[in-house]
């Protein structure tokens, strides 16, 4: 396992706050899972040892307080979770679906997630980003794979504002691999600079 304090994507960045702010969110345990989404007994095994619902619908996500479940595909699915609740999960999982045609595999240091906040941010993903961000287009609580410049992530809009009380702000968890963090982060905040 990573050393996260002092191998963090973004160890050197600091946080940018103001109207529209930009910070590293702090580590999670990370699984994806691979399955059929056709099969009862898949789902059924997946749901119990999570306590999840499946997402089935592209571009959504399941969340309850120990976890997020984001459709990445008709057959894969990302999960994120308390860092202490990983090895057990992936464990759980692996014995339920053991027999069944699945996948189980921990991607914890593979991405790490970026959140921008604020009444800017649906602005800076657009210089970058060919999703329509519209509110009636990209809604609260929708997730994508998508492309920021040069990287791929997953992209989600939360429900919620966290650090501004601008009840119209968006805020967006940008999830992108290790080695392009540092891009998108210094993408991000040249665009900031320039507003």
């Amino acid at each position: 396992m990573t050393d996260l304090k002092t191998n963090s994507p973004a160890y050197n960045r600091t946080r940018i706050d103001g109207d529209t702010s930009l910070i590293e969110l702090p580590w999670c345990g990370k699984i994806n899972l691979r399955g059929d989404s056709n099969n009862n007994q898949f789902v059924k095994k997946v749901e119990s040892t999570i306590g999840l619902a499946l997402p089935v619908e592209a571009n959504t996500c399941t969340k309850n307080d120990a976890a997020t479940l984001y459709w990445l595909g008709p057959n894969e699915w990302l999960m994120h979770c308390q860092m202490a609740d990983t090895e057990n999960k992936i464990s759980s999982l692996k014995a339920v679906l053991s027999g069944l045609h699945s996948a189980v595999v921990e991607v914890t240091d593979y991405y790490t997630v970026l959140r921008l906040d604020g009444p800017d941010s649906s602005a800076l993903l657009a210089k970058a980003c060919p999703l329509d961000l519209h509110p009636d287009r990209f809604a609260n609580g929708a997730c994508a794979q998508t492309r920021f410049g040069q990287a791929s992530i997953l992209l989600h809009k939360i429900s919620h504002n966290t650090s501004h009380n601008i009840s119209a702000a968006p805020a967006y968890d940008i999830q992108v691999r290790w080695s392009f963090t540092e891009y998108v982060w210094d993408y991000l905040a040249s665009g900031m600079n320039a507003l």
